[in-house]
């Protein structure tokens, strides 16, 4: 799918667009047992309680695909015959009316899921979408069009229990003691049921939405999709550092990350303002014409590449952005953090003076300590003396 797509279906959960009509779910507690199900009317519920059972089935496809949002793909063999596949199906198919199979993947959820000390609320929808025709210059028309895209939703939310509060009570007007409450939070996982490729559905696909950084939830994804899970952003950064430190060794210099930071960043920017509705991804290739550009020697390159490969998978590719990390390139040693604006690294030099290795910063104006604006110390040959 591409962001285009999503963006089309998350416009679907609102009141007066949704063709949703029954909200189903279930409570699981820290302890993994089912405690509940339910199966209510849409709308039979009081318009407050409609507006945040649908804001909660959105903001389990919200974010960009690569970042929040992964594809999943499924084989020939598990379409034409395995287990996972055909629960999504029967739950499709039946719009979610077939009682056993939501069951079925209530406990495949509470099974999969490591809860620690919170408990979860997952909800299912199934929308059945007429999706228009889209014209040539990108606008929907909805008098036209004659096919329909039928989806199920599924977010999962954490369920906390709050601290006891003062509350004030009107009808007293005084401030008394409120008990602890136990309050859903947005979805830290969930998922849609077949992807919407081309604005049409492909039973070969589904999406993921994930809102960990660090956590890829591989019991998850195993036990109600059974493939290789999409890696964590987090994960996908951490890994790709240890790459390029065990791949180039003496060679991972300043200047080669610098490089790559910068490269990848333009990539980044460019496709941002060509509009593109495909999302953007690096090959191991293109990763390695950065780090030739940037002096790499030949070994190393090799080196790189097959590291790249283990970590990432053969003919992967993958978001640059999840590699960058953070938007500002740090410099730390372990005494000193120093952020710089990625587009000022001409402020930053490395000079060894008297056998010492010195991390130099250009300063102009607006210099602050701890937010106090100070002005310049000493002139260096008087700070010298100091010192």
């Amino acid at each position: 799918m591409i962001d285009k797509e999503v963006a089309e279906l998350r416009r679907r959960f609102r009141q007066d667009r949704t063709a949703i009509t029954r909200i189903y779910g279930c409570y699981i507690n820290q302890f993994a047992e089912i405690v509940t199900t339910f199966d209510e009317s849409l709308t039979m519920l009081p318009m407050e309680e409609q507006e945040k059972y649908l804001e909660l089935l959105k903001k389990g496809l919200s974010g960009t695909i690569g970042r929040t949002l992964s594809d999943i793909s499924f084989s020939t063999s598990q379409v034409l015959d395995s287990d996972e596949h055909r629960l999504l199906s029967r739950l499709r198919d039946s719009k979610l009316a077939d009682q056993e199979a939501r069951d079925a993947l209530y406990q495949k959820i509470a099974g999969s899921l490591k809860l620690g000390d919170h408990s979860i609320l997952v909800l299912l929808a199934c929308d059945v979408y007429d999706v228009p025709f889209r014209a040539k210059d990108g606008s929907l028309q909805a008098d036209s069009g004659d096919l329909q895209f039928t989806y199920v939703v599924c977010s999962i939310c954490p369920v906390k229990e709050t601290s006891p509060v003062l509350r004030y009570d009107a009808a007293e007007k005084a401030f008394r003691n409120h008990g602890t409450d136990w309050v859903v939070g947005n979805p830290e996982l969930g998922f849609l049921f077949p992807a919407f490729d081309d604005r049409a559905a492909n039973l070969y696909g589904a999406l993921l939405y994930n809102r960990s950084k660090d956590n890829s939830y591989d019991g998850f994804v195993d036990a109600i999709f059974h493939t290789q899970p999409p890696m964590a952003i987090g994960i996908q950064k951490d890994t790709f550092r240890e790459v390029l430190v065990d791949a180039l060794e003496e060679e991972c210099r300043v200047d080669v990350v610098q490089n790559v930071h910068a490269q990848l960043r333009e990539m980044t920017q460019v496709h941002k303002e060509a509009r593109s509705p495909e999302p953007l991804r690096v090959s191991c290739r293109e990763v390695g014409e950065i780090l030739e550009s940037a002096g790499v020697t030949e070994p190393k390159m090799a080196s790189f590449r097959v590291k790249f490969e283990q970590a990432f998978g053969v003919d992967s590719e993958v978001p640059p952005q999840n590699l960058l990390g953070t938007a500002q390139l740090e410099y730390k040693t372990p005494e000193v953090l120093v952020k710089v604006d990625p587009d000022r690294q001409d402020l930053i030099r490395f000079r060894e003076i008297g056998g010492v290795k010195y991390l130099m910063i250009q300063v102009e104006e607006g210099v602050e300590l701890n937010g106090v604006a100070v002005q310049y110390p000493l002139q260096e040959s008087e700070l010298a003396t100091d010192l």
